[in-house]
């Protein structure tokens, strides 16, 4: 049995009861079809920056996905760039900086590979996979046939899609973006990114320029992967920002007159989780036995020593959704898959 607490970055998960390593498109596709037909559980894994695996591991087959390959095709203005799912995510982002393709800089420094970019609608810093993905080759397990999904087919919202919604079905095997062909990165967005940068929000600047900042913000955060810190020992962001109905938006500005938060179409209105768990008494580095909150970003619970278990770990995110509830009323939403286990109720 193969123990999959090294292939994520929190260092946590039990064995797998069977394993393999994929690295073309073809046999992923065969893999899968097999363990559908004879209904053995299967596990696709990618980079494990965004899983949480039991301690108990997996029973069933576990698919480590390894398939490489990058093609590009020009349409006007823009350069059409096509990734196997197994490319390395930020491999990526590094050259389209350095080749002058625009659109996905600011995502500098996530971790993980381009087949989970579409399941999560990875993003980062006002940008996020959404605003470029052309096309999503994908194994429809229900129809056994491959699909090419159109962006308008995918679901995109907020750190979702309905890969994730129904996450039974689709078995991504390449993402294609559209990328415009520029050394200016897109509009920045992102007010803390504009800040560091001296620019408006709005204006562009050169993608290395923008990619160094990104990445700047992110180690300082603990969020670009360092094995000599034991705060890159996480599934990044733990929770996400909860997206509030005008209802309870107006429940939370009585708890809390004047909180932090950005309005949203329909009256809706976004909270930083950060800002909910750090002003609920969970600042940075508060611990629980082995696992403890970043000492760098309150929303990344962290593995430090690499002697904790899962169980640990969702203790904590237990015990810092609760906390955020009874102060606040508002229930936070993780954001890693969890596999074999649960935050519960």
């Amino acid at each position: 049995m193969e123990m999959l607490a090294p292939y994520t970055t929190l260092g946590l998960g039990g064995p797998a009861r069977d394993f393999a390593e994929v690295t073309t498109a073809e046999q992923l596709v065969s893999l899968i079809a097999e363990a559908d037909a004879s209904a053995e559980p299967t596990l696709v894994l990618g980079g494990g920056s965004n899983v949480v695996v039991a301690d108990e591991g997996f029973d069933g087959l576990v698919v480590k996905v390894a398939t490489q390959g990058v093609s590009f095709s020009r349409d006007g203005e823009q350069l059409i760039v096509t990734a196997e799912a197994g490319e390395d995510w930020d491999a990526l982002v590094r050259r389209a900086v350095a080749e002058g393709w625009s659109g996905i800089e600011c995502m500098s420094g996530i971790p993980g590979l381009v087949g989970s970019t579409p399941i999560q609608n990875v993003g980062a810093y006002g940008q996020e996979v959404a605003h470029t993905v052309r096309c999503v080759r994908a194994y429809d397990r229900r129809t056994r046939h491959v699909v090419d999904l159109e962006a308008r087919q995918c679901g995109f919202a907020y750190r979702d899609s309905m890969f994730k919604r129904d996450p039974a079905r689709y078995v991504v095997l390449a993402v294609t973006y559209a990328l415009e062909l520029s050394d200016r990165s897109g509009p920045v967005r992102y007010e803390e990114l504009a800040r560091r940068l001296d620019v408006e929000p709005g204006g562009r600047v050169p993608l290395e320029q923008a990619r160094e900042a990104v990445l700047a913000l992110r180690r300082g955060k603990g969020m670009v992967l360092d094995p000599d810190d034991p705060d890159t020992r996480s599934a990044g962001s733990f929770f996400t920002n909860p997206v509030l109905t005008p209802e309870e938006a107006a429940e939370l500005a009585v708890r809390a007159p004047g909180h932090p938060g950005w309005e949203m179409p329909g009256g809706a209105r976004k909270v930083p989780a950060a800002w909910l768990i750090e002003q609920a008494g969970f600042p940075k580095g508060y611990a629980r036995g082995p696992v403890r909150i970043s000492t760098k970003h309150t929303l990344a619970l962290t593995n430090p020593s690499g002697a904790a278990t899962a169980a640990d770990l969702l203790a904590l995110a237990r015990e810092v959704r609760d906390g955020v509830h009874e102060k606040f009323g508002v229930t936070l939403v993780n954001e890693p898959v969890l596999v074999g286990c649960a935050l519960g109720e």
